[in-house]
């Protein structure tokens, strides 16, 4: 069972609580917020990163691969629609494209077999799929 509990002093900045870590989600100045922290999608993009990394870490070690550190990046095509209330939208987050790079001794086959696991376990990334993103994630060395 996961727990978290929001504070929510306005209409945009929560103040979340999740075991002994205190974070806050937010809107830009602009969007009316205060800017003291990233936008909940922002923040899911964030997660869907970090947990790229940790089961593709787990999948390498699994393997035997030596992935290294990674660096990801990723790009999101996100429909506003919704968030601005100008229509239901089924699915918001309409493509995510994950560039993976490692700086571990793994050739290209390898990390094509770490990144096929990963894709198996990841839960972040799971939840994208079955929601209807088109999720793309591109391996490579550095």
């Amino acid at each position: 069972t996961l727990k978290a509990e929001a504070k929510c002093p306005t209409h945009a900045l929560a103040n979340i609580t999740i075991r002994d870590l205190a974070f806050d989600i937010d809107e830009p100045l602009a969007r009316g917020g205060t800017n003291l922290g990233p936008t909940p999608t922002e923040t899911t993009l964030a997660a869907l990163i970090r947990c790229t990394n940790v089961i593709a870490q787990k999948c390498a070690h699994k393997l035997g691969v030596d992935i290294g550190h990674l660096t990801i990046r990723a790009i999101c095509e996100f429909d506003r629609r919704g968030v601005t209330l100008a229509e239901e939208i089924e699915v918001p987050f309409t493509a995510i494209t994950l560039t993976v790079q490692s700086d571990g001794g793994a050739d290209q086959a390898s990390l094509d077999r770490v990144a096929k696991e990963t894709e198996k376990y990841c839960p972040l990334s799971k939840l994208f799929r079955a929601a209807g993103t088109k999720v793309e994630v591109n391996w490579s060395a550095l």
